[in-house]
């Protein structure tokens, strides 16, 4: 799935380094993407990179990049909940 809209992303052998979501765009071969991805370990990933990739969010070239099969998930549940937080802010301002 892709980390920024949750479409599907069509898995192959090996995704390449120039790949993009079918949907919006993104490119695939990000760390936000990977399974290896984990917030709060030493660069953020769980695999011994010898090098810090600084934007999570942009392509790179890691060798160690496997597709994630949870990436993407609980967008729509944040989508509700920014929806439903924008609809009580607006209640405030109605007479």
């Amino acid at each position: 799935m892709c980390y920024a809209c949750g479409t599907k992303v069509p898995t192959r052998e090996r995704i390449g380094f120039r790949d993009v979501c079918p949907d919006c765009g993104r490119p695939v071969h990000v760390c936000r993407n990977c399974r290896f991805y984990r917030p709060g370990a030493h660069w953020d990933c769980a695999e011994t990179v010898s090098e810090l990739v600084a934007d999570k969010e942009k392509a790179n070239f890691c060798e160690w990049f496997a597709l994630s099969p949870d990436a993407g998930r609980g967008l729509a549940g944040s989508a509700d909940a920014s929806t439903k937080a924008r609809s009580s802010f607006e209640d405030l301002f109605k007479p």
